[in-house]
């Protein structure tokens, strides 16, 4: 495919047209910085408290005010698809899918709930009378209850490990961070994704930089460790999900061969990062759960390590040199191969804009948002073609309980 091959080439320095013309197919955490102004300040380690909502954010001295440093709540407010996450649960896509399940109406339902309005499953005594479920996914969702560190936050005597000590999660870690968006954004319950539901696919560097940014990333390599973590953080996730089944999903361990198999790439080569073992035809929850340990080891290290643009430059050469990988057998069959394409497209973007010398913004390059587009429309084949293949499984806890883990 000539214009796949263009489409990459021109977004990839330094790999050869050639290598990349060969594929067939469409093919924990960091330590807490100290600082000496703060040293004599004591702060008590909080864990719990309460959740005050957006009201105790936007006020326009602090997160609701004018220029860089005091805007985040109009950001969030004007911007970011996470505001919504609420008023989704009562559009007519969130009412199909809930009247296919037998379940009670979207914005009533755990099973819902539990991402989309994450204050529907705090406990009521950790609720300040501020936080209102139909927020959505707001400040609180990723930074904490905020009732142990909202005050003292802006001190000036207070360092950010203080800050942390206090109850504010600490989303400097990758590995934190991951974890605190993978469990809404990457396992979805087979029968609600039959109803309708979009597909998740999780993809920490490349959904940060949709996000509307109100936060640094100085290290030059974050893009790259942020790409790393989200991978290995998905494979874990999915790995723990499949591993809780006695007969998986066969389009979900699909998915999951597709991720392995890219990390398995990945890590073949680099001897300072944990491996992750090649799958096969065979899978047990054994394996799974094999897989899940390996996974959220490279996670911890890849969040702590310094990857190099060689790195992502040598990544590159390999993933492009995998055309003899993309042929359908008795243990390939195009369901798989096209899981493999998929994370595999999704990696060549992000991997090519780690090494990409262009200046932010610059408009990607047709043929390559075209492959995207390709990858993506298969995966997600719309609401009535689901819908109509629902079933009526027994309500699935596994993915509330898991957040809950996480948190």
């Amino acid at each position: 495919m000539e214009w796949f091959a263009t489409a990459i080439s021109t977004s990839v320095p330094n790999v050869v047209p050639s290598i990349l013309c060969r594929l067939s197919l469409v093919a924990s955490a960091l330590a807490l910085a100290q600082t000496s102004s703060a040293a004599e300040t004591e702060v008590a380690p909080i864990n719990g408290g309460q959740f005050v909502g957006v009201a105790g954010c936007k006020s326009s001295s602090c997160h609701g005010g004018a220029g860089e440093k005091r805007s985040q709540y109009l950001t969030w407010l004007q911007k970011d698809f996470h505001v919504r996450a609420y008023a989704i649960l009562t559009n007519a896509r969130s009412a199909r899918i809930a009247e296919t399940l037998g379940m009670p109406v979207a914005q009533e339902s755990n099973r819902c709930t539990v991402c989309h309005s994450p204050f529907q499953s705090v406990a009521a005594t950790r609720l300040a009378p501020t936080a209102h479920p139909d927020e959505g996914v707001s400040c609180e969702s990723c930074h904490g209850a905020a009732e142990s560190w909202l005050r003292g936050h802006t001190r000036k005597d207070w360092n950010y490990a203080m800050r942390v000590t206090a109850g504010m999660r600490d989303l400097k870690s990758f590995y934190v961070r991951a974890n605190t968006c993978v469990a809404c954004h990457q396992n979805l319950g087979s029968d609600i994704a039959k109803a309708g539901h979009p597909e998740l696919t999780f993809e920490l560097d490349g959904q940060s930089v949709a996000e509307p940014k109100h936060w640094r990333d100085d290290d030059p390599s974050s893009g790259l460790r942020a790409w790393l973590v989200g991978q290995a953080v998905a494979l874990r996730e999915m790995s723990w999900a499949l591993s809780k089944n006695e007969t998986p999903d066969a389009e979900a361990t699909a998915k999951w061969k597709g991720l392995a198999w890219l990390l398995a790439k990945t890590t073949t080569q680099q001897t300072n990062l944990p491996r992750i073992d090649q799958p096969t035809g065979t899978t047990s929850p054994a394996v799974f759960s094999s897989a899940q340990e390996q996974a959220d080891l490279l996670a911890r290290r890849a969040a702590e390590s310094r990857l190099s643009n060689d790195f992502a430059q040598q990544l590159l050469r390999e993933l492009a040199a995998t055309d003899s990988e993309f042929v359908i057998s008795k243990e390939t069959s195009h369901d798989l191969l096209f899981r493999r394409a998929q994370r595999l497209v999704l990696a060549l973007g992000r991997l090519s804009n780690a090494v990409s010398s262009e200046p932010p913004g610059t408009a990607k390059n047709p043929a390559l948002t075209q492959l995207f587009d390709d990858v993506r429309s298969r995966a997600d084949p719309g609401p009535p073609a689901r819908a109509r293949l629902a079933g009526r499984d027994a309500v699935d806890r596994q993915r509330l309980d898991r957040l809950t883990e996480l948190r």
